[in-house]
């Protein structure tokens, strides 16, 4: 599946609509864990809280262990926002801001957190966790995705970033698996009315380490079939 994300993500920001959740029709030929049913997000003015609802147990597949960084895979649980790349403390409109929850066996990038809690926080790739990401289209990549390259010390990355050459942050957040719901919640201001949507993807590490470093090679569901970011934020009641 090729997903032209910016042309219907720059759509999403212009369009004005009554805040609501996203539907999505169950898929029999879609592995049940990653076959979204639904997606929601909330804010209390200060933290938003992603949620999306699975056919079958979320978080219950992860990639086999290679043993090697070069071609590792990764799964991941994504919601792409219309949200300015800067608010998660990325270079303004540099591209698609999206939350992941993720987890691959071959590679930590979450060194200042210990998320198995066995004392070395070099160990938990395996571990399922969060990142904010900044994406961008790439007819190099399989999906016709990629977390942006970039160059740490040089272009604009969050306090928290691992400093990888990708666009990716590293915040600390513990995602939530329950039964058929993946949940995180994360802080957010002005959060309120952004567009979102949702997505379980497959996404691959360079097998040479050139660029694109980090590309999105298969598209598992997209709640809303075609990324057009149809769900809004909505304010707690």
């Amino acid at each position: 599946m090729k997903i032209h994300l910016l042309a219907v993500a720059f759509a999403a920001v212009a369009t004005t609509a009554s805040a609501h959740d996203v539907k999505s029709p169950v898929d029999p030929a879609k592995p049940a864990p990653f076959d979204i049913t639904a997606a929601s997000a909330s804010t209390d003015g200060r933290l938003v809280t992603f949620a999306m609802e699975l056919a079958g147990e979320a978080g219950s597949i992860k990639p086999e262990a290679t043993g090697r960084l070069p071609g590792a895979k990764v799964a991941a649980y994504v919601w792409p926002t219309a949200l300015d790349p800067a608010t998660a403390g990325f270079a303004e409109k540099s591209g698609i801001l999206a939350l992941a929850i993720t987890a691959h066996p071959d590679f930590d990038d979450t060194p200042l957190f210990d998320e198995n809690g066995n004392g070395d926080p070099s160990d938990d790739g395996e571990s399922w966790h969060s990142h904010w990401v900044v994406l961008g289209e790439d007819a190099g990549c399989g999906a016709g995705l990629k977390v942006l390259d970039v160059s740490p010390g040089v272009d604009i990355l969050p306090a928290t970033a691992p400093m990888l050459p990708v666009a990716l942050d590293s915040p600390g957040m513990s995602p939530q698996f329950s039964g058929t719901t993946a949940r995180i919640t994360v802080p957010v201001k002005g959060g309120e009315q952004a567009a979102f949507d949702a997505a379980t993807a497959e996404l691959q590490v360079n097998g040479e380490g050139k660029t694109p470093l980090l590309c999105v090679t298969g598209v598992h569901d997209v709640a809303s079939g075609d990324l057009s970011m149809p769900g809004r934020i909505t304010k707690e009641k």
